[in-house]
């Protein structure tokens, strides 16, 4: 692999340093073996040879955007539902008449591997044009052991295949299937019993999560199924307090979660707890704003010292969307973030909720050169530009992925 040296860098956001911003003017980067060897001033720089030298014209250079919150292998698309909810009709409304999480079940069932990953593909295609480097993805519409090994096999045969890094999450506890209808116990002996050690002999997954909310599972359920997951090797994650405070924040913190996400009703209690216990809060905007919700509280989290990720919360049904460019708006605007926030929050912090601060999420000597230059002249554009797509050109590990 050759080496890179990208040099007239305008900007620099490392999103490293003390205050874990850090803004370098005119500055270049060198990268080696797929990692970052060296940053700095331009001033400092000494030797190009051997170098391929990439000029970045004064513009603006960041961390590749981590999306740690997706479900974005699925069958079947839900836009009769978004426009009965346009007509006034009720979450409650729309199961009763077969939608919902339920849809997307059958839809995905029906899917073949070849019809999801193709589709999946174009999702990830479009994650890269926006700066995406890195995606969690949940599998959650199979809910029995074959479909959820299909989702799982469709993600990493794209984590070969797509520049895109994909981290991968098991969430068979996303809803209870038809055929269990009633019957939640007889749903997790089958998800703990049958599908998690399928899922542990297919390899990839890293993570567990849980829908814990109202109407879905109870914390004492989602506490079952999370500690099983990790006796089997799993880290957890939460879908925690979205419709109601139930305590799932707490729970997060009780086991040690890497994250809880949504967090629309945490409890004061729960955001200490989470803050003592080093969950990183993940929120999903795009998610409230679909469904017409208030905000979780951005900012009395961070004001409570936790450090806010962001994600899309890419889904055929309530945020059908994976725009990081809408996401950095809604933060901003709608939120409270500033926009030094919200650019961490999508890099280092999100690099957290997925338990790979040490290797991305900032440019520091050491991690992956996963690094994106947006056309434009100061990073500020980022929020101040509404909702569009600056990204010009992406390098993972080092290469040129993208060029727009």
């Amino acid at each position: 692999m050759e080496k890179l040296l990208i040099i007239n860098i305008g900007e620099l956001i490392s999103c490293a340093g003390e205050n874990e911003f850090e803004l370098i003017n005119d500055a270049y980067i060198k990268i080696e073996n797929e990692k970052i060897k060296e940053i700095g001033e331009s001033r400092d720089l000494k030797s190009r040879k051997d170098y391929k030298v990439f000029d970045a014209r004064t513009k603006t250079v960041m961390p590749g955007f981590i999306d740690p919150h997706t479900h974005f292998v699925f069958g079947g698309y839900r836009a009769e539902e978004f426009n009965w909810r346009l007509s006034g009709m009720s979450y409650a409304e729309i199961m009763k008449r077969g939608g919902g999480i339920a849809n997307t079940v059958q839809s995905t069932r029906n899917a073949s591997f070849e019809e999801l990953y193709k589709n999946a593909k174009k999702r990830l295609d479009k994650m890269l044009e926006q700066g995406i480097t890195t995606v969690e993805g949940k599998t959650g519409y199979g809910l029995d052991k074959e479909n959820e090994l299909k989702q799982l096999r469709v993600m990493k045969e794209l984590d070969k295949n797509h520049p895109v890094d994909i981290i991968k999450t098991f969430l068979g506890a996303h809803s209870v299937p038809t055929e269990f209808k009633g019957d939640h116990d007889a749903f997790i002996l089958y998800l703990i019993d049958e599908v998690m050690p399928a899922i542990i002999e297919e390899g990839g997954a890293e993570f567990c999560d849980v829908f814990c909310d109202e109407g879905v599972f109870t914390v004492d359920e989602a506490r079952k199924i999370l500690l099983a997951a990790q006796d089997m090797g799993l880290k957890s994650k939460i879908h925690a307090d979205e419709i109601a405070p139930l305590g799932a924040a707490e729970l997060a913190a009780e086991i040690n979660a890497v994250s809880a996400d949504h967090l629309l009703k945490i409890s004061d209690r729960g955001i200490e707890e989470i803050h003592d216990k080093g969950v990183t809060p993940v929120l999903l905007p795009i998610t409230a704003y679909s469904l017409k919700e208030e905000y979780a509280p951005a900012r009395k989290l961070i004001d409570a010292g936790l450090d806010v990720a962001l994600a899309t919360d890419l889904n055929p049904g309530s945020a059908y969307s994976g725009s990081i460019p809408f996401l950095l708006t809604l933060s901003t605007l709608y939120m409270g973030l500033t926009t030094e926030e919200a650019i961490l929050a999508l890099t280092r912090y999100a690099a957290r909720a997925i338990d790979r601060e040490d290797e991305i999420g900032s440019i520091e000597t050491g991690k992956y050169a996963d690094i994106i230059i947006l056309d434009i002249p100061s990073y500020k554009h980022l929020s101040y530009h509404i909702a569009m797509n600056n990204v010009e050109l992406v390098i993972k590990k080092g290469e040129i992925v993208y060029k727009k």
